[in-house]
């Protein structure tokens, strides 16, 4: 059952209805001057409400309104706008605000004060709400506060409204079994992207990455203008991701189609994907998943095959002393030209010996988040203290390494 509007006209809104009633104001602006004042009303049903209660005649629309000037008497021609404003692209759920010249709402201000009401509403306010409820007649979305697809901004003083499409988000996890594939775009260092003859004209340094692979269907499907990768972590590029993969969320700009099947594009990869990245646990997601994959610093376990004639009684005792030990790792020498220089302190959690060789063996390491695998085993040049090479006291070189797992899910 609809509640009924409450509307109670005291003398005090009476009097203030009095000294507004000759100011010209169009329904809308006059019944807003009382827009806090009960509710179930629209503002020109207050408006009429008080013309009867005054026993005055009924405020009718006008152009000349000195507060909106016949801004709300318009909304028709700016529902048009809205609408044809989102022309192409689909959505669902929608916002709208306005931008408003600074001195007609000073004047409305001023308004209240000379009239001396205590229930005025912000002509943007309103305006904003009921546009908000034309649009939704007009195209079957919905009004909402958060998360929408698009927001509209009508610009009253230029007279056009401004669209912004709101990114479709997607989070998943990879496996990349490829040791010669970067995880995002990596730009040509001597052009940074713009295209030479020493990157082909390609902009980049690898022909192509993990990023520009999985984005490539969900680009072509939904039309977006462009993407972002945001990864929990990175491996190197010479080594695998395995296990279940790297937790990932693709954000998609711009997007002109919404509705989209994950499934069958997960699985639709295309050639550059077939020996090289798999796809797992596609589902939908919004910008809180963005900030949980970029803070988590999840411990990993990798799997690591060694270069070095060291006895495995050696080794694992080396790794004894090596688990929970507090290791200063300086900024690696490979990474020193894009990473600022500092001292990190990390910890190997688990290391394991899983297999030996003639010079050569296996390890499998769980370590803490951040951990530079490849300089605890090497040393880099003393950069990192104490390294395995240091423990076991001679050299070491990591031949290949790849990532068993990310253990996301225990924090």
């Amino acid at each position: 059952m609809t509640e009924a509007p409450v509307f109670d006209l005291s003398e005090s809104a009476l009097t203030s209805a009095r000294r507004a009633a000759d100011r010209g104001l169009c329904p809308e602006c006059f019944g807003r001057v009382f827009g806090r004042l009960g509710h179930g009303l629209t503002n020109p049903e207050r408006a009429q409400r008080l013309t009867d209660a005054l026993r005055l005649p009924p405020i009718v629309d006008s152009v000349d309104c000195p507060v909106c000037g016949g801004l709300f008497a318009r909304l028709p021609t700016w529902v048009d706008r809205t609408v044809r404003a989102a022309h192409g692209f689909e959505w669902h759920r929608f916002t709208c605000g306005s931008r408003w010249d600074p001195e007609r709402l000073a004047r409305e201000e001023a308004l209240w004060i000379e009239v001396g009401t205590e229930w005025g509403e912000s002509a943007r306010s309103a305006f904003n709400r009921e546009l908000g409820k034309k649009v939704a007649l007009a195209s079957g979305a919905e009004g909402v506060t958060e998360r929408p697809d698009v927001v509209f901004l009508a610009d009253l003083p230029v007279g056009r409204v401004e669209l912004t499409v709101l990114p479709v988000y997607v989070r998943g996890r990879y496996r990349k079994l490829d040791r010669t594939l970067p995880q995002t775009r990596w730009p040509c260092r001597r052009c940074r992207g713009r295209g030479c003859t020493f990157c082909g004209g390609t902009g980049k340094t690898y022909a192509t990455s993990v990023e520009e692979v999985i984005a490539a269907p969900f680009l072509r499907t939904t039309g977006a203008e462009g993407s972002r990768f945001h990864g929990m972590g990175r491996e190197d590029i010479d080594a695998r991701m395995l296990g279940d993969g790297r937790p990932f969320v693709l954000e998609l700009l711009r997007p002109r189609v919404r509705s989209i099947d994950l499934a069958a594009l997960a699985g639709a990869l295309g050639p550059d994907a077939a020996g090289r990245v798999e796809l797992q646990d596609v589902v939908p997601a919004g910008p809180a998943d963005v900030l949980r994959v970029k803070e988590a610093a999840p411990e990993k376990t990798y799997r690591v095959g060694v270069i070095g004639a060291v006895p495995v009684a050696k080794v694992n005792e080396a790794l004894h002393l090596a688990v929970g030990r507090a290791i200063a790792q300086r900024t690696p020498t490979r990474v020193a030209h894009r990473r600022s220089d500092r001292v990190r302190t990390r910890r190997i959690v688990a290391p394991r010996l899983v297999g030996t060789d003639a010079g050569r063996f296996t390890l499998d390491l769980r370590a803490e988040a951040g951990t530079y695998i490849k300089e605890w085993v090497e040393g880099d040049g003393g950069r990192t203290d104490p390294s395995l090479s240091s423990l076991v006291g001679a050299p070491l070189k990591v031949e290949s390494l790849d990532v068993l797992e990310i253990h996301d899910t225990e924090v």
